[in-house]
């Protein structure tokens, strides 16, 4: 039947995703063979029984503060039913300083814990034990030595190192293209991450060795299309540096995970994360995977923390339901929901109960977990899939042709794509093109009165108490021949783990380590 033309004034000129991709009135059925959940190229999910069998881990991304404070934060979180703990670290733990350094002042324990030692991972988890618990770490310039105090820990604790499940982030590129925790140069970074590949695959592993996070490529301004580009993106260089180690891609990409954004339009992040799935599985057989856990996507969400307003701050509520909804629907093996009040401080325990008893409602009274993929077939959700998908093959392409992600980024593309969309995304707030409920859009003069969690600057003088104790206690000469090893491996490409839990288990701080290992690299200035 020919579609008539329709009088009827539409709300708006253009529909478009926040991609700018154009949505249509209508979809056309394209009659397209879908294939089952768990099977190549796993668009409908990473396995054949999704949520029916096992629901996605739910974590909550925390850490603020000492050791101490956290690890009260932690059992509060378990007691709440949180199945695996987040851990957020402070700036100077995330670029090698310890807490006592110069340029540590005034950033001890604001933005997550503080952890110089193995004594502040010991107390960060006391009485966690670490063999029945899967932990994710925010860690990426210093996230082989918090792997290494973690491993640490976990002997003290009489854990098999072998069965310990988590994650560490470990993805150092999208920090020198969207967020600048960095501190060695590309090239040295990379040799560090395909050092813990090896190692972990050997010594650890269940444990994944890197957390490719197209999150913070989306918090510093990119669309949902670059983030997934540029994610796979930099997941393709991994695979590569460590195929040039010498690697078995079937061995090492089993335990890559990755970590995305997810913003508030519900169907272009649920195709992202289809799309996700599909461009891995053909990026991995291409390059020489031929088992199927190593062509699999899995993946971490968190809701989007750009999202998040300070302007009547209890619609976040609203947003985090529908962010966390999108992941789920798109398939997602973790999870964290951000708190309301996170544009204004860390979360209080109120926030923090909230975000997560959102998770606890979708996965028991929404029903969308009792069938797998519940979109699929949807001729809008397939054709968006198909899209977003050719999208970010057509951005991988530039950068395939520019040598790979190190050289794009080495060469500023990547850093001035995301920030041309940051700042068209900023306009159409100000113009009011991209409308945002209680800051462009139904505004109110009186605010919201909110109670807010405040770290005390006094933090870093209980650290640094702390680091003058510690090595008053350990045997110094032991400490600096064991830095000396570190210094050797390092300009000899023997592989840095060993040595680094050695490190830390004979009381050598983050700092230290970071500091001999920035005499051999050097520093990455931007």
């Amino acid at each position: 039947m020919e579609k008539k033309p329709s009088n009827i004034k539409q709300r708006k000129e253009n529909f478009t995703t926040t991609s700018g991709i154009e949505i249509q009135q209508t979809y056309p059925n394209t009659n397209k063979t879908i294939e089952e959940p768990g099977s190549f190229p796993f668009t409908r999910g990473a396995h054949q029984q999704m949520y029916r069998s096992r629901l996605w881990t739910m974590r909550q991304y925390a850490g603020f503060s000492t050791a101490e404070a956290s690890n009260k934060r932690y059992h509060y979180l378990l007691k709440q039913g949180v199945m695996g703990l987040s851990v957020a670290f402070d700036l100077p733990t995330q670029i090698g300083y310890d807490s006592d350094h110069d340029m540590a002042d005034g950033e001890v324990g604001k933005v997550g814990v503080a952890i110089d030692s193995i004594e502040d991972m010991q107390r960060l988890f006391k009485d966690i034990p670490l063999a029945n618990i899967s932990t994710s770490m925010t860690i990426n310039a210093t996230g082989f030595i918090l792997l290494a105090l973690y491993i640490a820990v976990a002997k003290q604790q009489g854990a098999d190192v072998k069965k310990l499940r988590g994650t560490i982030q470990n993805d150092i590129l999208k920090e020198y293209a969207a967020r600048g925790t960095y501190i060695y140069p590309p090239q040295a970074s990379m040799r560090i991450i395909t050092d813990v590949f090896e190692y972990c695959s050997k010594e650890v592993p269940l444990w994944n060795t890197i957390s490719v996070s197209g999150y913070h490529i989306r918090e510093a301004g990119s669309t949902a299309v670059q983030e997934l580009a540029f994610t796979l993106a930099n997941g393709k260089a991994y695979l590569q540096a460590a195929i040039d180690k010498g690697l078995d891609i079937n061995v090492f990409a089993k335990r890559i995970s990755f970590f995305f954004n997810a913003h508030n339009n519900l169907f272009e992040e649920v195709a992202k994360f289809r799309a996700a799935r599909r461009m891995w599985a053909n990026i991995t057989k291409s390059m020489g995977a031929t088992e199927p856990k190593a062509q699999m996507l899995r993946f971490h969400t968190q809701t989007g923390g750009s999202t998040l307003t300070a302007q009547q701050p209890l619609n976040n509520v609203s947003r985090v339901t529908l962010q966390a909804l999108s992941a789920v629907l798109g398939g997602t093996q973790s999870l964290h929901t951000n708190g309301y009040d996170e544009a204004l401080a860390l979360p209080t325990e109120t926030a923090a109960k909230i975000a997560l008893r959102t998770q606890q409602i979708i996965a028991h009274e929404s029903g969308v977990t009792d069938t797998v993929d519940p979109l699929a077939g949807s001729y809008f959700i397939e054709s968006l899939t198909d899209e977003i998908e050719q999208k970010a093959l057509d951005l991988i392409d530039i950068t395939d042709k520019m040598g790979g992600m190190v050289k794009a980024i080495e060469k500023g593309y990547v850093q001035q794509e995301i920030a041309n969309s940051a700042y068209r995304y900023q306009q159409a707030i100000e113009d009011g093109s991209m409308p945002i409920v209680g800051v462009n859009q139904y505004t109110e003069t009186e605010t919201d009165n909110i109670p807010t969690l405040s770290i005390d600057d006094s933090i870093r003088q209980v650290q640094t108490d702390k680091i003058v104790a510690l090595k008053a206690s350990r045997n110094s000469e032991k400490a600096q021949q064991i830095l000396q090893h570190i210094e050797q491996h390092a300009k000899d490409g023997v592989n840095l783990m060993p040595t680094v839990i050695e490190a830390v288990e004979h009381k050598v701080t983050l700092g230290e380590i970071a500091d001999v290992l920035r005499g051999v690299f050097g520093e990455h200035l931007g």
